[in-house]
């Protein structure tokens, strides 16, 4: 399976296990900035880490603060490999702007028909410099 996706933000490439959310999330609050896990205990992937994963986002749920939520896993350690996005989010892929004008290494944020984001799931994805996604081999 491979697709190609607009780039959003560039970044690092990356490789690793797809986490596709089903529910939209808000980075304030939903995800924990220290562990990357998410903490919001009403959305259904409640526990699961974001950290070093190929995160797929149906859709985000706003805040101003999320930015800086993305900015501060980056400088954690703890945010997604990638970031593949259904509708772009101004505010959240900001976050990712800001880390790399600190000089942090960001990874790469995509944007992806939400129709193509199942078959991902459970995966391991690979999301090359040009924004093409494939399923690794």
């Amino acid at each position: 399976m491979s697709a190609a996706a607009e780039i959003l933000v560039p970044g690092k490439a990356g490789e690793a296990e797809a986490l596709v959310l089903t529910a939209p999330i808000s980075f304030w609050g939903g995800v924990d900035p220290k562990t990357g896990r998410i903490a919001d205990v009403r959305h259904p992937q409640h526990g699961e880490t974001i950290s070093g994963r190929v995160l797929f986002l149906p859709g985000t749920i706003g805040s101003s603060s999320a930015s800086a939520v993305l900015m501060e896993l980056v400088h954690n350690g703890r945010a997604p490999a990638a970031l593949v996005l259904h509708e772009p989010d101004a505010i959240l892929l900001l976050g990712l702007i800001v880390a790399r004008e600190m000089g942090w290494e960001t990874p790469m944020a995509v944007r992806l028909g939400r129709d193509l984001f199942e078959a991902y799931r459970g995966r391991t994805v690979e999301v090359a410099g040009d924004g093409a996604l494939t399923v690794a081999a």
